[in-house]
């Protein structure tokens, strides 16, 4: 299914369903050898690995609610929204019966279960019926976006022609209605698409504040203003998605991420295992899981959410990851063997290149532990965690 819920690759954040975008350190080791052992965060925000409008892969929303501040505060998770009346969130159909109304969500359900051949042909029957109407536009620029196959990740497509086209379209429907929300929306979401963090700021404050019960226009936001570094603006942004709309897995790990960054790993932990409940197959929730389980020193936890993420997705920093709960938990070898795996998988992500160092150090193989330094530091010559074991090794040979 396709939801609509933005995740981006901002800071620390790992693009839902793509590469990763950085890696954050995790607890440092007493042993010198191993100090700077690194894991990969968690993906979200600009859209979700279910790809499409405001979902996107980019999986990285203002003022949060206080009882999604007080069940972070307290671990413990918001008892469950009431079933909503109207319209699933996310929605361009307004249920009020006239026949382009019909169209627009007879589109909607379509776009929301991935048939986009469907979509549009109920989108462009609603704008024949309602020629005026900017919402079945927007719905035509959704499939239009979802049909191109790039990731919604925040600057997944800087120079992006189709992008750029889209946008164009966004703007001819603000001209026909300046005061439609989601108009503006949808283009904030495309110009992150596109990296350009301050006019998609611009363009989603004025959705939020034309349409401030959608779910994505809050979402978006907060993938903006995390792509700015405001990070508390933007947890705020996140936990006000979610209490529009609880059911959406995707919105959860968007705000775990958040909370990630603001180093609220408990509140994390609970906000991915809500989204894990939610989607037990969905392989991004389980490894932003295991992600938070290993920031707070639970690597044998971390461990089954990481195995479940690798099995449903081999991807290098999920791999990566469980490599590292495998070290913390003193598995050296089984460690070594992970962190290869995942370079064989992305031999470009340097971190686990790090993880593989310090653990072969750890195992007393200092040559090939200097090569695999050598080699993140050639990935990225301004990486101090590269640099600072490259020393640490040196150190450790001339004592010995």
């Amino acid at each position: 299914m396709r939801r609509l819920s933005s995740c981006a690759a901002v800071g620390l954040l790992v693009a839902c369903g793509g590469p990763p975008a950085a890696e954050n350190p995790g607890p440092s080791p007493a042993d010198t050898t191993t100090t700077s052992a690194t894991y990969a965060p968690p993906p979200p925000l600009a859209s979700a690995p279910n790809g499409g409008p405001g979902n996107g892969s980019p999986t990285l929303g203002a003022g949060g609610p206080a009882s999604s501040s007080s069940a972070a505060a307290s671990g413990t998770a918001p008892p469950p929204a009431p079933p909503p009346s109207g319209p699933p969130p996310g929605s361009l159909a307004r249920g009020d019966g006239t026949p382009a109304d019909s169209e627009l969500e007879a589109g909607d359900t379509a776009y929301l279960a991935d048939d986009l051949k469907v979509a549009k042909a109920h989108y462009d029957k609603a704008k024949r019926l309602a020629p005026k109407d900017p919402a079945p536009r927007v719905g035509l620029i959704r499939v239009a976006l979802a049909q191109t196959g790039i990731a919604t990740d925040y600057a997944a497509a800087p120079k992006n022609a189709k992008i750029k086209a889209l946008v164009r379209q966004t703007d001819a429907v603000i001209k026909l209605d300046a005061g439609y929300g989601p108009a503006h929306v949808e283009k904030g979401r495309l110009l992150l698409i596109l990296g350009e963090a301050d006019p998609a700021l611009a363009a989603l404050d004025r959705g939020v504040e034309l349409s401030p019960q959608d779910p994505e226009a809050h979402s978006a936001l907060g993938v903006a203003r995390l792509a700015l570094g405001k990070t508390e603006e933007a947890l705020k942004s996140f936990e006000r998605a979610v209490e529009l709309d609880r059911s959406n897995p995707d919105r959860l790990t968007n705000l775990g991420t958040a909370y990630m960054l603001r180093g609220k790993v408990d509140q994390a932990i609970t906000t991915y295992q809500r989204a894990v409940n939610l989607a037990p197959n969905d392989p991004r929730a389980h490894g932003d899981l295991g992600t938070a389980y290993l920031a707070a020193g639970r690597p044998k936890e971390a461990m089954g959410e990481l195995k479940r993420a690798v099995a449903l997705d081999p991807r290098a920093t999920f791999l990566s990851n469980l490599g590292y709960a495998y070290q913390l938990s003193g598995d050296l070898k089984q460690a070594v063997a992970t962190y290869r795996q995942a370079l064989k998988a992305d031999p470009k992500l340097g971190s686990a290149w790090i993880n593989l160092g310090t653990a072969l150090a750890k195992q007393g193989e200092i040559a090939e532990a200097e090569k695999a330094f050598k080699t993140a530091l050639k990935l990225d010559p301004t990486d101090p965690r590269a640099k600072a074991n490259l020393a640490e090794l040196e150190d450790l040979k001339k004592k010995q």
